[in-house]
């Protein structure tokens, strides 16, 4: 299926391009999200003499973009989820998730926006690139917890591992001390206490 891309779209082409696309791909995803028209003689027409038109629309939405992307550029947001002492995560951190602590935080990201390179399975600071405009993306960082006061620590740059190691450290700092001082009883004679 030949297309008229109405929009930049990422690994297709530019803005008034004549392209090539699988048929499912066209009809079910470029055509239906008003990225793209059939490429027929009438489309082709009708583009060209809307083209001056979108272009403007792409360079308006896409300062829009910029400038929205200049505040949300390199944000912190902290998601909290139950996970195991070892640290991975009962379940995943969605996209929606991503864009739910961006809202909340103020920003208008939906979910669509949101890219996840690799599920995220374990807590811990994680890097997330948001799409605001085919020709805007930016990065975010997404801080998975347990806890408020964990989170805090992690912004810190402490990991949970680190956070776990110090605590079995400081336990068994405290058994042994309980055994030094169990011992130091047992060695005292009891006729001496007379």
């Amino acid at each position: 299926m030949k297309v008229i891309l109405l929009e930049r779209v990422a690994k297709l082409g530019q803005m008034g391009e004549v392209v090539t696309v699988k048929d499912g791909f066209g009809r079910n995803y470029l055509l239906p999200q008003g990225k793209a028209l059939r490429a027929s003689e009438g489309n082709i027409k009708s583009f060209e003499a809307r083209k001056v038109v979108l272009q403007a629309q792409n360079l308006e939405t896409k300062k829009e973009a910029e400038a929205v992307g200049a505040k949300l550029d390199g944000q912190i947001f902290t998601v909290i989820r139950s996970a195991s002492d070892a640290g991975a995560l009962y379940g995943s951190v969605t996209t929606r998730d991503a864009a739910d602590a961006a809202t909340e935080a103020g920003f208008t990201v939906n979910r669509g926006q949101v890219v996840l390179d690799r599920p995220i399975k374990e807590l811990g600071m994680h890097t997330v690139s948001v799409t605001l405009h085919p020709e805007v993306t930016i990065k975010v960082k997404l801080n998975v917890a347990r806890s408020i006061e964990e989170a805090t620590l992690q912004a810190a740059g402490k990991s949970i591992q680190e956070l776990a190691a110090e605590a079995e450290a400081a336990a068994e700092f405290e058994i042994a001390e309980l055994f030094d001082d169990i011992g130091a009883a047992n060695d005292i004679d009891p006729r001496d206490a007379r």
